[in-house]
């Protein structure tokens, strides 16, 4: 669970909280006829009460974990509004437009409820910090004294927002023992990988100085394909910047190195995206669906659907549904060999739907399932090969492909780069625009390739077969 998403519907419902009983304290006491004023005042309390509550802190994680601090500044902040308020009102004299029952009712039931919404809003980050859900995963890339340090830090400063599991680290003699300020050395580098596959991690840090440039470069590489943030620890630097260049876990100034592609409120409005284009894709497509269907039970034996696995978001194994194309007995459910021009196993209803990718089709319900995006990656089988070696093989840097989750289409089908992929030349084109996609992702980008992935069927369609 994102902070920023938590910190942000916390000022949206404030917001509406403090709208709705300025609102309802006007008509109950004063009726229509008065609006605007009152509307004004309400709308200038709101954004004074935004400014001074975020100047304060007191929409951070660990400010809504706080009782008596946070209670108190909520309402020293609600008391200032006021104050400026009726300043405001005194030096313009506009007292007489505004009533004095509403003022101080207004007052004096927005700091009860502001009290009453931030302690039930802290009841339930604690739940969500006790659950691990508002908590960082992280692991540290390092060991030694430096990571002790580190960790000390981290622990004294970071106010239950990092969960650390443990270290990785590539040297094996006495500068980098078993255990660390408590927590256990979990294996080298290249073993976090699939640690980070098998257990969610949110945040590597890196306990590295900056002159160790090549072993820092070294793990980047090693890294750079997991949907994680990287930060580089910047207390053993003696280096000093400009504070704009540091980012801060509690009190420990980092740096970034790396950011998860999607994050915070764009995986909400990704998510939204998908759920609107599956569902309204389904509706509008089902009649072609069900005639597909009805096309494939006549024109051969066997189920309409078929199931293969492939790899999802950070490797993780999905069945993906299609259409079968194929006939049932010569299937490939691993994807051994590509399919070509002219494949004796494709069926004469599989060759119009493959070329149409009405094949693909089924893949909104996976949509729906959230296995899948709409737009991404496409996901490949697991033992597809160009030029008779795994795609995992023939490109270096393959698996960043799997940092967001796989799409139904995408930047390099709306190039032209679906269908075979028989030399190694062809997957590093798909890889290098799924790369590019994953870089310079927006939910523009993501309905331009939805606006462009008809058209492309149409004019970009040779290697579909």
């Amino acid at each position: 669970m994102s902070g920023a998403v938590v910190s942000g519907l916390s000022q949206l419902f404030e917001a509406l909280l403090l709208v709705t009983l300025g609102a309802a304290i006007f008509y109950s006491y004063l009726g229509p006829g008065q609006e605007v004023p009152y509307g004004v005042a309400i709308f200038i309390s709101l954004a004074l009460y935004n400014v001074i509550a975020n100047a304060w802190g007191l929409h951070k994680i660990s400010a809504y974990r706080t009782l008596l601090t946070q209670s108190g500044r909520v309402l020293a902040s609600w008391s200032i509004v006021f104050l400026l308020l009726t300043a405001f009102m005194f030096l313009f004299k506009l007292q007489d437009s505004y009533s004095r029952v509403w003022l101080v009712s207004y007052y004096a039931l927005g700091a009860v409820s502001l009290i009453l919404f931030r302690l039930s809003l802290r009841a339930l980050v604690m739940h969500w910090s006790q659950d691990g859900r508002l908590r960082r995963r992280t692991v540290i890339v390092g060991g030694g004294k430096d990571a002790e340090e580190l960790i000390n830090r981290i622990e004294a400063s970071a106010q239950s927002d990092i969960q650390l599991f443990g270290l990785f680290d590539d040297r094996d003699d006495e500068r980098s023992p078993e255990v660390v300020a408590g927590y256990r050395k979990l294996g080298r580098v290249s073993d976090l990988i699939e640690f980070a596959r098998r257990t969610r991690v949110d945040l590597v840090i890196v306990s590295m100085p900056l002159s160790a440039e090549t072993r820092v470069l070294h793990m980047l590489k090693q890294l750079w394909v997991l949907p994680v943030d990287i930060r580089l620890s910047a207390h053993m630097s003696k280096l000093q910047f400009k504070s704009r260049a540091y980012s801060y876990l509690g009190d420990v100034a980092v740096f970034d190195m790396a950011d998860k592609p999607i994050s915070d409120w764009n995986v909400i409005l990704k998510w939204c995206f998908d759920k609107f284009v599956a569902i309204t894709a389904l509706t509008l497509l089902s009649p072609i669906m069900i005639a597909t269907a009805i096309a494939i039970k006549l024109d051969s034996k066997g189920p309409v659907l078929f199931r293969q696995k492939r790899h999802g978001f950070n490797n993780e194994l999905i069945d993906v549904f299609k259409f079968r194309s194929m006939y049932a007995d010569m299937s490939d459910a691993k994807a051994d060999k590509l399919v070509t021009r002219d494949d004796p196993r494709v069926t004469r209803v599989g060759r119009f739907i493959r070329k149409t990718s009405i094949d693909e089709l089924p893949q909104l319900f996976n949509v729906l399932k959230g296995e899948l995006s709409v737009i991404g990656p496409r996901p490949h089988a697991l033992e597809a090969k160009a030029a008779n070696m795994l795609y995992h093989e023939a490109v270096d840097g393959y698996f960043a492909r799997h940092k967001v989750k796989p799409g139904i289409t995408g930047w390099a089908q709306i190039h032209g780069w679906r269908g075979e992929t028989d030399t190694i030349d062809k997957i590093m084109q798909r890889v290098n625009h799924d790369l590019y996609y994953i870089e310079n992702w927006s939910i523009f980008l993501d309905a331009y390739i939805l606006l462009m992935t008809p058209f492309s069927l149409v004019s970009k369609n040779e290697n579909a077969f």
